[in-house]
């Protein structure tokens, strides 16, 4: 199958909680309403009759319980494989700091260009580097295709617009919410958006990779 689900773990913060941009070294567990979200997917994935053949996720503790809750609903019986290319960037001096610190600290325009355009802000300390997060996001998920049936990566916000930007498609909103999940048609080097940021629903899932 060259048809891949991707998916955005759940919340890491509960009702009223000082929401911070949380990067690769802010290793955040799910909150009660994160976990719900991940029992979200692995039950539209039960009820489309759609049980992993592999479930790949990023180190962070946010998104292997995230591929926990999902191996446990769908009847899973292999490895929870780890991926160090999905461990969502370091947001270096912005991690940590809301948005309102941050439009401070670095102004509005670095801001926007990363929450609004999705591009990465000039002069950011980010790592890794723009091209190793491209190269990642591609090699990741083509080593997922290469799956004798569904693949499911579980990663995190950042990491899903370098995919986003990876696939060709209509769709030019990269953002995806905490829950919501993407599909994927990887040909080789090239891949194409079969959806992007949905609710996880049995009838889409059973229909995309059915």
């Amino acid at each position: 199958m060259t048809k891949i689900l991707l998916a955005r773990h759940g919340n890491t913060f509960g009702p009223g909680d000082k929401v911070v941009w949380v990067g690769a070294r802010e290793d955040l567990p799910l909150v009660e309403k994160g976990e719900a979200q991940a029992e979200a997917l692995g039950e539209a994935l039960r009820d489309a009759a759609l049980t992993p053949a592999r479930i790949i996720c990023g180190p962070l503790k946010r998104t292997r319980r995230a591929a926990e809750l999902v191996a446990g609903l769908t009847g899973f019986a292999g490895e929870i494989e780890i991926d160090l290319r999905l461990r969502e960037i370091d947001y270096g001096s912005w991690g940590g700091k809301t948005s309102e610190e941050i439009e401070a600290e670095f102004g509005l325009e670095a801001l926007e260009e990363w929450d609004t355009h999705h591009r990465r802000p000039k002069g950011c300390d980010w790592s890794p580097d723009e091209a190793a997060l491209k190269a990642n996001a591609l090699a990741a998920m083509a080593d997922a295709a290469q799956t004798d049936g569904l693949a499911v990566v579980i990663t995190s916000n950042g990491i899903l617009r370098y995919m986003h930007a990876a696939l060709e498609g209509a769709d030019d909103n990269a953002k995806v919410k905490t829950g919501y999940c993407c599909g994927a048609d990887i040909t080789g080097e090239h891949g194409t958006r079969l959806f992007w940021n949905a609710a996880p629903e049995a009838d889409l899932l059973k229909q995309t990779f059915s």
